[in-house]
């Protein structure tokens, strides 16, 4: 065995990125093996001694000197020990040499199949380790091959996937084009690391404006929420942790140039960046620009907003096919209904036409309506809304008569519903189809294309 054997297995390790020992001890493990092979007999006798200085590998067997021998892998006579040793004797143990050429070449061979599936395991592990630690970060790769949908992607030591689901619509790839991507998943599996990538998913979106803007990469400002129909449009959340600093100006550079070039990385995906607030009103106002908001009503407990805007501004803040409303109501986290002004004005009129004074309402004794309206209630909508336990609150007061009270203000309500019934169903229904919800999920798929 000679020098150049050792430089070998160096080049193997440089190749597959190992480190050296690591293939020495496979290349040790694997002529162990070998040994076993060829001796069945054998058991842990075997050792492998490999001096990288001389470049050297020998391989011994450690035997007792017996009068009698029984297994022969296991022991030898005084005769056989003296071959290799002098002043031999009886119950001592010394390792023998043992030639390469008494391997034979099946036990060669398995040495070799050994070898060759440790170090491409080894190669799998230290690949699974490198990547594992890298999810979500952005990479760069070169297109391998477009597969059933789905891009194959070459990162030079590995191999990688990004499934059509997390592809730009209509984004076309060759074999050989660059291409940039955020690491998603890594799995390990008995065919290697399996790397999973997207160009769709939010978090692609943020690594592409921590690339090209300095001041997000630096914590100076903040992306606080990203709503995205990757390949159409996306709104991105905003803000400054210096005032000196505008957030909105930073991202989108001087005459547009850094939000650009991000653009031109997602297709010519359109990008609304909007300054962030945690006034919800504020910030439901922001997303939904440019349109001119007119009125915001809040209800807090449903998370959701009533949002009025002028009449000829309408389509523009739905957005062609409600895009830009979805859009809004998915980055700030709240139900969005819109309407325009004049349907908005028409609601209000439906609603006070509904409302019906307590003091109308023949049932209820006019020293019952006194109690009431010192205790805040005024209208029947306030008793009904109120409920019967801030009925029972009332001095006075008691279940049954607090229920006979529900009761009377219901059917006044409803009386007084039917009376304005065309214009309360006309607001109603303007009402439900303009309502835009976080959770709402209608945004094209890749596979509708």
């Amino acid at each position: 065995m000679n020098y150049d054997i050792i430089e070998a297995f160096g080049q193997i390790a440089a190749e597959k990125n190992l480190e050296l020992e690591y293939v020495l001890a496979t290349v040790e493990a694997a002529l162990i093996s070998a040994v076993k092979k060829k001796y069945p007999e054998v058991e842990e006798n075997v050792r492998v001694e490999i001096n990288k200085g001389e470049g050297e590998i020998k391989v011994f067997l450690t035997k007792k000197v017996v009068e009698d021998v029984v297994n022969s892998g296991m022991e030898m006579t005084v005769e056989e020990a003296s071959e290799h040793y002098e002043d031999v004797e009886i119950g001592q143990e010394l390792d023998v040499p043992l030639p390469f050429e008494e391997f034979g070449r099946n036990a060669i061979a398995t040495a070799k199949q050994i070898l060759i599936q440790k170090v491409r395991e080894a190669e799998r592990d230290k690949i699974f380790n490198d990547f594992k630690d890298k999810v979500g970060q952005l990479i760069n790769g070169n297109v391998q091959q477009v597969e059933k949908g789905n891009i194959l992607v070459n990162l030079g030591r590995a191999e990688a996937i990004i499934p059509s689901r997390e592809q730009i619509r209509k984004e076309k790839f060759r074999q050989g084009d660059r291409i940039k991507a955020i690491i998603t998943e890594v799995q390990n599996s008995n065919r290697g690391p399996q790397i999973s990538l997207s160009r769709s998913s939010n978090d692609f979106l943020k690594k592409l404006f921590e690339l090209e803007v300095p001041e997000i990469a630096e914590r100076i400002i903040d992306i606080k929420a990203i709503a995205r129909e990757a390949g159409e449009r996306s709104k991105v959340a905003v803000y400054s942790n210096d005032d000196r600093i505008d957030a909105v100006g930073a991202c989108v550079g001087v005459k547009g140039t850094r939000v650009q070039n991000i653009v031109r990385e997602l297709n010519n995906e359109r990008i609304d960046i909007v300054p962030w607030s945690s006034e919800p009103m504020i910030f439901v106002t922001k997303a939904l620009a440019p349109a001119k908001i007119v009125n915001v009503e809040v209800y807090p407990s449903e998370q959701k907003m009533l949002v009025a805007v002028a009449d000829d501004k309408l389509s523009l803040a739905i957005g062609k096919a409600g895009q830009n409303a979805r859009l809004a109501a998915k980055l700030t986290g709240w139900k969005i209904n819109i309407m325009s002004e004049t349907e908005y004005d028409a609601l209000k009129k439906s609603e006070e036409a509904e409302k019906v004074d307590i003091e109308t309402i023949e049932e209820i004794g006019l020293k019952m309506i006194q109690k009431l309206i010192q205790s805040g209630f005024e209208t029947a909508q306030d008793i009904i809304d109120g409920g019967l336990e801030k009925l029972v609150a009332i001095d006075g007061i008691g279940e049954k008569t607090a229920e006979k009270i529900m009761a009377s203000c219901s059917e006044a309500i409803e009386a007084a519903r039917e009376k304005a019934l065309t214009v309360d169903r006309l607001a109603s229904e303007l009402s439900a189809e303009m309502e835009f919800s976080p959770d709402d999920d209608s945004s094209p798929k890749p596979e509708d294309y």
